[in-house]
């Protein structure tokens, strides 16, 4: 991270519209830089960019000194980078029992993107591919079996085996 001219920090921590405005011009390369090494799809880097500005612009004043602006911003980025992992999360098929239901329940949403974030990394490229271009690129299954050059039925029975190794990987060893 470029460095941060400590006069314009301490005066968008203190609320000087100018700075504050500076500040987030200043930052935005080098918040661009972190998305597009930590999002997986590069479509969702301009979105990310976007709340990750109005992120700080919202909590620079929470950020202890300039040194430690370029960390946060580090992991402010990564979780709004997990983001649209949780929406493969929305189509996979019911937690088995009451008592997984009440864990994830009982999670933070901040761990709980890092945790599907790691379940994902976790399986083959195969399933994690499959999830991706269903859970996170919406695409139809017959999109996604030419995608992958097999059949539909095919694509369908993968997709249900990524499904069940995340569950599996969120249930006994993410969370």
């Amino acid at each position: 991270m470029r460095h941060v001219d400590l006069d314009l920090f301490a005066a968008a921590q203190a609320g000087d519209r100018a700075a504050l405005e500076q500040l987030l011009a200043d930052l935005q390369p080098d918040i661009r830089r972190y998305a597009r090494f930590q999002c997986y799809a590069s479509s969702s880097i301009e979105d990310v960019v976007q709340e990750a500005l109005i992120v700080v612009y919202r909590r620079v004043g929470d950020v202890r000194s300039p040194a430690a602006l370029g960390a946060w911003l580090v992991r402010v980025v990564a979780r709004l980078c997990a983001l649209p992992m949780l929406m493969f999360m929305r189509s996979v098929e019911e937690l088995k029992t009451i008592e997984d239901s009440t864990r994830f329940a009982q999670v933070p949403v901040s761990e709980l993107r890092i945790d599907i974030a790691r379940a994902l990394a976790s399986l083959p490229d195969n399933y994690r591919r499959i999830i991706v271009l269903r859970d996170l690129e919406e695409l139809t299954m017959r999109e996604i079996s030419a995608r992958l050059s097999m059949s539909v039925e095919a694509a369908k029975s993968l997709l249900r085996r990524a499904r069940a190794a995340a569950r599996q990987q969120l249930t006994m060893g993410a969370v």
